[in-house]
């Protein structure tokens, strides 16, 4: 009797080099202080030196946010795109990575409406008095978000989103996988030397080791 044999049976005779690594990774980037509402209060009336509190005092600071991000496209040459709805990103990424002739800087900028989490202003009464005032509260709204894809030497294709809404929180995001292929690649010749892990420090386990120079044992990560 025959027993078929499965595909990792088959691989498992036929795979040299197997690594594992983190598929993506995401880093917030924000200001602590001003994701509640308190925070947004003392920095309006404290910071600020607004008489009310409301949201209104930073629409200049967001204007001129927005405009130095398009300053920055236009005096660089950089595509500022809008994603069409149903559109992958990493479709239109990998067509900006296949003309881009450099070894590492900003490949396009992206913009997309999506949901986020903002403070509004909205009109309240006093029960004491009958006279409104305005007030802070926490809301969602679709908001332009603007994607800077870029290339690092090291770390490969990357993306760093930033909300165009106060208090312009940011996403950082990072290709394990990428950054993996390119510490195992061979040094291009004629850029600037990198150390490199050669295949030596690969176990046949699969397990991709430190290098040997690169600090003491108990410093070295054992699997990426």
């Amino acid at each position: 009797m025959r027993i078929a044999r499965s595909v990792a049976d088959v691989l498992a005779d036929h795979v040299v080099l197997e690594y594992e690594a983190i598929d993506r990774m995401y880093l917030n980037v924000y200001v602590p202080h001003l994701q509640a509402v308190g925070g947004m209060l003392g920095y309006l009336r404290v910071h600020r030196g607004q008489r009310f509190a409301s949201t209104t005092a930073v629409a200049p600071m967001t204007e001129a946010f927005v405009r130095n991000i398009e300053q920055f496209v236009a005096s660089r040459g950089i595509d500022l795109i809008t994603f069409e709805k149903g559109k992958r990103k990493d479709d239109v990424t990998q067509i900006y990575l296949r003309k881009f002739t450099r070894t590492e800087g900003v490949l396009y900028v992206g913009k997309a409406q999506e949901k986020a989490r903002v403070m509004r202003t909205e009109r309240r009464r006093s029960s004491r008095t009958g006279a409104t005032y305005p007030w802070i509260v926490e809301s969602t709204a679709m908001v332009n978000q603007y994607y800077f894809y870029c290339v690092d030497e090291d770390f490969g294709p990357f993306f760093l989103k930033f909300c165009s809404y106060f208090p312009y929180n940011a996403k950082l995001c990072i290709n394990g996988h990428e950054y993996l292929q390119r510490q195992l690649a061979t040094s291009v010749p004629g850029t600037r030397p990198r150390r490199r892990l050669s295949l030596s420090a690969v176990n046949p386990a699969g397990r991709v080791l430190a290098h040997a120079g690169s600090g003491s044992p108990g410093d070295r990560a054992r699997l990426l």
